[in-house]
This record gives structure tokens, sequence and C-alpha cells, in this order.
């Protein structure tokens, strides 16, 4: 496995770099997280959950439109994304895990 920050190859049990001391993903060298930002996902499904906004900016269009019109599915359906983007579990409209990486 290969260091994200400055491209060291470390071992894939590691938890810290040792080139350049940063903590390493804990997540498996073969999977690939995604580019979104996982505060910024998890703030919009608090403050804006019912109207579906942190899927479309994860890029999930059509279960956006879905929990407008349905209001998060009364809140219960941005309730459920909610804990899933707390533990790591959300993901984007590629399959990539949107994981809090700092």
């Amino acid at each position: 496995m290969f260091c994200k920050y400055c491209g060291a190859e470390i071992n894939d049990d590691a938890a810290v770099c040792i080139k350049c001391g940063r903590a390493v993903n804990t997540i498996a060298s073969n999977e690939e997280t995604s580019q979104k930002d996982w505060l910024a996902t998890l703030l919009l499904c608090f403050f804006l959950g019912g109207l579906g906004v942190h899927r479309f900016y994860v890029g999930k269009v059509g279960t956006g439109i879905v929990q407008l019109l349905t209001l998060g599915g009364c809140g219960i359906w941005a309730l459920i994304d909610f804990v899933f983007i707390a533990i790591g579990s959300f993901t984007d409209a590629d399959g990539k895990r949107i994981a809090n990486n700092r």
C-alpha cells in the first residue's frame, strides 16, 4: 500500500506513514473513497436533508428528486442517510464511500 500524502510505500497494517508521519487511511488500498467532502455532506444532510440536497451534492440526482418530493421520506429517509454519512457508509453516485479522512 502507498501513502496517499507522500506516495511512500507502507505496510498494509500501518497506521502512520514512516516517511511523512501522517495518519494513513485505514480503508483497504483497493477501495477508493469519494472526492466529496464528508463534513459538507454531513452538514447538508443535517440542515437540508428533508430536501435531499446532500444527495444532489454527491451526484445521486434521481434519489435527490424523490427525497425532495417526499420531504426526505417524511424525515425518516434523511435521518437514515445522516446516520450512514456519520458512520462512513454513505456512497456517492460512483459507489465510492464518502469517508472522514481528517
